[in-house]
């Protein structure tokens, strides 16, 4: 149980025996660090119901609670606030339960729980995967993990764009100029070498468009002209009609992509547990529209085509079935969640990470399933996230401007080795160890830079910054746990025992406050969707540690019940930052 949790029945109880009337709800606040005490119950909404000042209100409830809960050991009161200090013993029975409890801030899922489906990457199967991709699948990754552990069971699925003109774009370029390398004969990797392709065809078809207007047609002329653009539409055509050598070439270029993908993955430390693929699910949909018309969820123009209104809900008319009969992307989504349900009967919600150029589609998707009349569309959650820049400018990947995702996490692994270097202290390492714990640095780095920034907001990447050994980063919580493990190491004594000790430490009880609220975050992470709660959260633990560490000796302390304490609560304290660090996929080295 929370302090919140303990203290709301006791002061509800306060409150009818000392002004005989009942509150709605507690509300409490963090102590403010200029202010004696350890939770602050804020009186103001009580002035609503009873006739007395904020102070003589505060003495009351403050008393009553001293003399009736053996958990608040005084209080003050400033203003509208009652400032609530808890006792020692009530810390010290916290830190007897949960020491040795490794599942600590973690809920095992019920049986019959229903489950999450989050859906992250979606990459085209045209190009690598780049920047931008490497914040979606972290952020999906970890939102994935982080419901995982508030209790709720969940799958992780992407589904992957491999069909349509921009893939035949790449197939296209590849057979005119390709000379049948493969990702074997060139030593590249599968997802890059198709990705030359695509920069190769966007070349091709700029030249062709600049000698066509050099001839006299207008831009837009020579762009539907161009012989290459031309070209790969009746590829898209051959494909869509099941041309056998157009489907061999597809899916020949497609596995030297997935390949390339899964090296990629493995790099960055994702997986899933289904994938879906477009060209399986693009025809999906089109059946439901048929029963949404016969409901009249949908109308039909008199060209054929289907639409639905949703103009009373803010939003305007949408088409989801061309006059050609042809479905469009929001038919394929209506048709591709229903399937994951029919696929996973025990799925009960659905989380999609995109960026937030794709708000509005998401917005339409879940009001349609809601419409569509299926329960699970009020669980849907579009984990909207800002784009990433760099000092360099935006990304386009038809030009060959974008950072790769595999390029990105060799610089960062780089860029971590040089400031490891710099700093020395890495003599009795073998060549493995030192590798090992570049790649722990720079991925941390890389990973952590990206998950402490609310999904929403944009970021402007910077690498070096991000691999800095002091501040809000990776490498600076990742050093303060190599440290315990370094004491932990040195406790050349038996700390396993429950400790004796009976008075905290101001630093101590500080440290215990923050562990305490471990479980919280990590169920505020995931209702909120948000590893950035996750990450500072871990930041603020990290942060009284060494406050902790400069205020007090630990194996240098003579009284042997406080200095089991001490490494027992340094311990934790490591437990605790390898199991937040797990949850948003980093990992924690053992010595830096």
């Amino acid at each position: 149980m929370t302090l919140s949790q303990i203290l709301t029945p006791s002061i509800e109880k306060a409150i009818q025996a000392l002004f005989s009337v009942t509150i709605d709800k507690v509300e409490f606040q963090t102590t403010r660090k200029d202010f004696e005490g350890d939770i602050t119950m804020v009186i103001f909404p009580l002035l609503k119901v009873v006739k007395s000042n904020p102070v003589e209100l505060g003495n009351k409830i403050g008393n009553y609670l001293v003399e009736n809960l053996a958990e608040v050991d005084r209080f003050n009161v400033v203003s509208g606030f009652l400032n609530i200090v808890i006792s020692d013993a009530y810390y010290l029975n916290f830190f007897n339960e949960i020491r040795n409890n490794e599942q600590f801030g973690f809920v095992t899922p019920a049986a019959d729980a229903k489950a999450v489906m989050v859906e992250y990457s979606s990459p085209n199967t045209n190009k690598p995967l780049h920047l931008g991709h490497v914040r979606n699948n972290l952020l999906g990754y970890s939102v994935a993990e982080i419901i995982k552990a508030s209790g709720k069971k969940v799958y992780k699925t992407q589904i992957i764009n491999d069909r349509g003109i921009h893939i035949c774009k790449s197939m296209l370029a590849w057979q005119k100029f390709g000379n049948g390398e493969t990702p074997e004969s060139t030593g590249q990797k599968g997802d890059k070498l198709v990705g030359n392709y695509y920069v190769a065809f966007d070349k091709a078809y700029k030249q062709e468009i600049a000698q066509l207007m050099s001839e006299g047609k207008t831009e837009d002329e020579a762009k539907k002209q161009s012989p290459i653009i031309l070209e790969a539409q009746e590829m898209l055509q051959k494909w869509e009609a099941g041309d056998e050598a157009v489907i061999a070439l597809w899916k020949k270029m497609n596995q030297w992509v997935y390949d390339g993908f899964a090296i990629t993955y493995k790099n960055l430390g994702v997986d899933f547990d289904k994938y879906y693929y477009e060209s399986n699910t693009y025809l999906l949909g089109k059946d439901v529209v048929n029963i949404g018309l016969e409901k009249g969820i949908f109308e039909q123009d008199p060209d054929g085509s289907v639409w639905i209104d949703l103009t009373d809900e803010g939003l305007d008319r949408k088409i989801v079935l061309r006059s050609d009969g042809t479905a469009v992307y929001m038919t394929q989504d209506i048709g591709t969640a229903i399937q994951r349900v029919k696929d996973m009967p025990d799925v009960g919600g659905m989380v999609y990470t995109v960026g937030n150029e794709q708000d509005y589609h998401f917005k339409v998707l879940f009001l349609i399933l809601k419409k569509l009349g299926f329960d699970w569309a009020s669980s849907l959650y579009h984990l909207s996230y800002g784009m990433v820049d760099l000092p360099s400018g935006k990304m386009k990947s038809r030009e060959g401007t974008v950072v790769d995702a595999d390029d990105l996490m060799n610089e960062m692994v780089a860029t971590a080795q040089k400031i490891a270097e710099d700093l020395g202290k890495l003599e009795s390492y073998s060549i493995e160890e030192k590798a090992n714990l570049y790649n722990t640095i720079g991925l941390g780095a890389l990973k952590y830079y990206i998950l402490k920034v609310d999904p929403k907001k944009r970021i402007l990447f910077n690498p070096e910054e991000s691999v800095d050994f002091a501040g809000n980063t990776g490498p600076f919580i990742q050093y303060t746990y190599a440290r315990i493990q370094s004491i932990i190491r040195k406790a050349n004594f038996d700390f396993s025992n429950n400790s004796q000790a009976t008075v905290l430490h101001e630093k101590e009880k500080e440290l215990l406050k923050q562990i305490e609220l471990f479980p919280e975050v990590i169920q505020n992470a995931a209702h909120n969707h948000s590893p950035a709660l996750l990450a500072n959260f871990t930041y603020d633990l990290v942060r009284e540690y060494n406050s902790f560490y400069q205020a007090v000796p630990i194996l240098g302390e003579e009284d042997l019940d406080k200095k089991t304490f001490r490494v027992q609560l340094s311990k934790k304290v490591a437990d605790t930052i390898a199991a937040s660090f797990k949850l948003l996929g980093i990992n924690v080295p053992e010595r830096m």
